[in-house]
């Protein structure tokens, strides 16, 4: 098979680390990728939103399968345009049409289908940009912590928690009148703040059935002690210990098969990942927010414990031939630090040179490469979040050990990263 891979994360590393074990892979294309993939694949210079431009490459690459990394494409309907165009339609597409995608791409989409398939999430009211004081009365009848969501994508930055009123009073109003995060804070969703220990599950589905991916944590905030500025993520540890059978089965059959069933009954068409961010209350599981791929950094630990190969399940997904099951995983723990620019996530240094990467050929110890770019002969900065390294162990603590001491190894001016990944999980 020819597959095209969209992204340039470490996710999207993750993905063609694992493809390129598949016994039915012929070419892989990472559009745009990073030098990371190169190991893997081929890296090409390919805007998924030039429909026209993928459609050529599609057919002059005889593309067998398109694997979606990122939110946008899908969100904006690029499964739609494979499916609505003749000479694509024969494609393997793996990611959901443009109103599954809505799932992630809008809160108020993802509340209302929750609610109408009584699937447990906080209770929520949403508010238009021409009900500013209506949303500022609501607020003054709940609880702090006050949070707020805005409805649409705002790259991981859409989610504000205040303790205090005014604080919350003046977020709102910056949300809806001066559209501080742009349209998609047109509508902002008023949330109930749930308190406990958040984790992620992960399926991949045709519609119908459904296969079970390794759970995960991962770690958002850029200080330890999970303090700090949201971020895209700063580690991931899989599986999660705190995951008791009971759980599991609560899990499965309130959540993920209520959500399963609720795209049938809605007649949405799905085929692809659903990302469940779960948090464990004292009333049991709710949902905090569902997305319509799968996450990062987690991706770099869940990818490395499936020990079946990709391209065969993505293969069942996308011919609808899932039977509901648990895929087979490692027993070993996969602990994820992610490496990131000094200044991140506000404003930080491009073009810093990374010392230290070489070709890793140990399974047990991955460097996933993330913000990173090629000038000459060097291997140079480019983003924000950098690299990250995943350890593998049966014992979690030398899982974490491998991470941690292959990561100092790698250098680049302004470095940081958080030396907590899994503290919280008694991995420490």
């Amino acid at each position: 098979m020819n597959v095209l891979l969209f992204g340039s994360g470490g996710r999207e590393t993750a993905f063609a680390w694992k493809i390129a074990q598949s016994q039915l892979l012929d070419e892989l294309y990472v559009a745009p990728g990073n030098p990371g993939v190169l190991e893997y694949g081929k890296s090409v210079d390919l805007k998924w939103n030039n429909f026209n431009q993928v459609k050529d490459f599609c057919i002059n690459k005889s593309i067998d399968m398109v694997i979606v990394g990122p939110e946008d494409p899908l969100v904006l309907g690029l499964a739609d345009y494979f499916s609505n165009t003749q000479v694509l339609s024969h494609i393997f597409f793996i990611g959901p049409k443009k109103v599954g995608a809505q799932l992630e791409g809008s809160k108020d989409f993802s509340k209302r289908f929750m609610s109408r398939h009584k699937i447990p999430t906080a209770l929520y009211k949403t508010f238009r940009k021409d009900q500013v004081q209506e949303a500022v009365d609501y607020l003054k009848t709940v609880d702090a912590p006050y949070v707020l969501k805005a409805d649409g994508l705002a790259g991981g930055k859409g989610v504000v928690i205040h303790e205090d009123l005014n604080d919350a009073i003046v977020e709102i109003q910056e949300m809806l009148s001066d559209e501080k995060f742009g349209e998609a804070s047109s509508q902002v969703v008023i949330e109930e703040f749930l308190e406990g220990m958040e984790f992620s599950i992960f399926v991949l589905t045709d519609g119908n059935g459904y296969l079970l991916l390794p759970e995960a944590k991962d770690y958002k905030r850029i200080n330890e002690g999970d303090k700090g500025l949201n971020t895209g993520g700063m580690g991931a540890v899989s599986p999660v210990p705190f995951m008791t059978k009971s759980i599991f089965e609560d899990v499965k059959q309130n959540i993920i098969e209520s959500t399963i069933k609720g795209l049938s009954a809605d007649k949405i068409e799905y085929v692809g990942f659903i990302f469940f961010g779960l948090i464990l209350t004292k009333k049991g599981v709710q949902v905090i927010e569902y997305n319509c791929r799968m996450g990062d950094p987690e991706t770099e630990a869940v990818l490395p414990r499936i020990q079946e190969d990709i391209l065969l399940v993505l293969k069942e997904a996308a011919t609808k031939k899932i039977i509901s099951r648990t895929l087979k995983v490692k027993k070993q723990t996969a602990l994820t630090v992610m490496k990131v620019s000094g200044g991140y996530p506000k404003k930080y240094p491009k073009g810093l040179i990374i010392n230290g990467i070489e070709r890793n050929k140990n399974n047990d110890c991955i460097v996933f490469q993330a913000g990173t770019k090629m000038e000459g002969n060097k291997l140079i900065t480019n983003g924000g979040r950098v690299l990250c390294v995943t350890g593998l162990d049966i014992n979690p603590l030398n899982a974490r050990k491998k991470a941690y001491d292959l990561l100092r190894t790698i250098k680049f001016k302004g470095e940081y990263y958080r030396h907590d990944i899994g503290n919280d999980l008694g991995i420490n």
